[in-house]
C-alpha cells in the first residue's frame, strides 16, 4: 500500500518536455533556486503541474522508504514535534479535520493526491484542453499537505533517514521542494514554521 507506481508523463507531450527539461536541469548540478525558475515562454500552470506529479512521486518514495519506522505505535497522532498536530479533512469520509494516526494519514493523503493528478478536469493531460481556474488552489493545498510528510519525516524519522543512508537525498528533496514553493508563493508561511530554522 506504501508504494504507489510512479506517475509519469507521456512522452511526446508537452508536459514530457517540460519534465526533462527540469530534470535535466536538476542533474547537471544547478543551483536549485535557479532550476525552480519558469522557463522563458512555458506556461506556469503546466510547469507547476510538472512539478507537483514529480514531487508527489518523490515524497511518496521517501516516505515509503522509512514507513516501517512510523507505525500506530511510534506515530499515534501526524504530527512535527510537540507544536504542530495535522488532522485529515476530506470531502468524502472526514468532513471534519479528524486526528489521525501519522501512518493513517500519510494513507489518506497519497490516496487524495492520486485521485487529484490522475484526475483529467484538474490535471488534464490533452493538449488545448486547458487548466480549471481552481488549478492553482488546488496544487496550493497537495503541496500543503505534502510539505507536512516533510514535517514528521525531519522532526520524528530523521535518526532512521541517516542510518539508511538517505540523508542527502531526502535533503536535496526538500531543498528543490523549499525553492519550488518559495518561488511561486504556493504555500502559506505559517506553514513552514515547523521547519524554518531548517530552511534558514
Amino acid at each position: 500500500k506504501t508504494f504507489r507506481p510512479r506517475k509519469k508523463f507521456e512522452p511526446g507531450t508537452q508536459r514530457f518536455e517540460l519534465y526533462k527539461k527540469a530534470q535535466a536541469s536538476l542533474k547537471s548540478g544547478l543551483d536549485l533556486k535557479a532550476v525552480v525558475q519558469l522557463p522563458p515562454g512555458e506556461s506556469i500552470n503546466d510547469w507547476i503541474a510538472v512539478h507537483v506529479v514529480d514531487f508527489f512521486n518523490r515524497i511518496n518514495l521517501i516516505y515509503g522508504t522509512m514507513s516501517e519506522y512510523c507505525t500506530e505505535k511510534s506515530c499515534p497522532i501526524m504530527s512535527g514535534g510537540l507544536k504542530y498536530e495535522y488532522r485529515w479533512q476530506d470531502d468524502s469520509k472526514y468532513k471534519k479535520p479528524t486526528k489521525l494516526s501519522a501512518p493513517q494519514y500519510m494513507c489518506m493523503l497519497m490516496d487524495w493526491i492520486e485521485m487529484l493528478i490522475n484526475n483529467e478536469d484538474i490535471f488534464p493531460t490533452r493538449i488545448g484542453v486547458p487548466f480549471p481556474k481552481q488549478f492553482q488552489q488546488v496544487c496550493t493545498k497537495i503541496l500543503t499537505r505534502l510539505f507536512r510528510v516533510f514535517v514528521h519525516v525531519y522532526i520524528h524519522h530523521f535518526d532512521s533517514i541517516i542510518n539508511m543512508g538517505a540523508e542527502a537525498h531526502v535533503n536535496t528533496c526538500y531543498k528543490h521542494f523549499y525553492y519550488f514553493i518559495r518561488e511561486f508563493s504556493l504555500v502559506d508561511h505559517r506553514e513552514l514554521e515547523p521547519l524554518v530554522r531548517m530552511a534558514q
